[in-house]
């Protein structure tokens, strides 16, 4: 039971250092519901980090994301995690490290559909390195931005049918991932170029972008519209606030929003004072 709480405190931490989006909604969430989202949160961050680090070489991206896909769907996943990333314990961020620790934190009833979610994910992000995120059409940005968010919606779906029997428009619950995700992919745009990568579809301007994103917020819109009150739709707005805003801080010319603007938003949300 100890080793239980303390992984709990260590993945609150690591949310704190890892997420200012994810990490105040999952961290006011109900016993149970908020183990099952860290869970997912972290074991999808963990292998986020391996698809984006600056240092790594393609290849063994690839064959780090194939082997965390392969190894989470065994039983026995320990020590082959251990052995998976042990030769690069100076390289990979704690969070990866640790992805033992996020998957030991997930209530047994549900841990299977986070495992499986996080494998798919996994090898979806392998397929995008060998490719070298050649994103050349609008339906190659959305077939990315599925791979890492859009099947995140899905899978939170999955979250709220297990917690309390809430069903959810799958279609609007993709959106909802892929909108956050466009808004990273604005967010990024000079930070991704430094190292090469575009995620804008070719002739794709900041125009288009923006126009891509807000139709997928739209969706996300009606998405949290359409849920009840309580821990699940406390969950989904404040991240769609912040997108919102930060979607609205980039189109005035900005990059991102700063924290006060950030901490402005939550508190917002929280006290009922912003409806989307």
């Amino acid at each position: 039971m100890n080793r239980t709480k303390d992984l709990t405190k260590d993945s609150m931490d690591m949310l704190a250092s890892t997420s200012r989006t994810f990490y105040i909604p999952i961290s006011r969430l109900v016993s149970g519901l908020k183990e099952a989202v860290a869970s997912a949160y972290l074991c999808m961050r963990a292998i986020d980090e391996i698809e984006d680090h600056p240092e790594l070489a393609s290849d063994l991206k690839v064959k780090l994301l194939l082997g965390v896909g392969r190894i989470l769907r065994e039983t026995e996943r320990e020590a082959q995690l251990q052995a998976l990333f042990a030769p690069y314990g100076d390289t990979l961020p704690e969070v990866t490290l640790r992805l033992n620790d996020w998957v030991a934190i997930c209530p047994k009833s549900i841990a299977d559909t986070v495992l499986q979610s996080t494998a798919v994910m996994s090898e979806g992000m392998a397929e995008w390195v060998e490719k070298r995120w050649a994103i050349r059409t609008e339906e190659d940005l959305d077939r990315y931005t599925y791979c890492v968010a859009g099947a995140v919606g899905e899978l939170l779906s999955d979250l709220w049918m297990w917690y309390d029997g809430t069903q959810t428009d799958r279609v609007k619950a993709v959106a909802f991932g892929r909108g956050l995700q466009a808004v990273n992919i604005l967010s990024n745009r000079m930070d991704d170029s430094t190292r090469g990568v575009s995620f804008f579809p070719e002739h794709w301007g900041m125009e288009e972008m923006i126009q891509y994103t807000r139709k997928n917020l739209q969706l996300a819109d009606e998405y949290i519209a359409d849920l009840k009150r309580g821990p699940v739709l406390n969950f989904c707005s404040i991240p769609l606030a912040l997108a919102h805003g930060t979607l609205k801080a980039i189109t005035a010319g900005k990059s991102k929003l700063n924290r006060a603007a950030v901490l402005e938003i939550v508190s917002r949300v929280v006290t009922g004072k912003i409806t989307l």
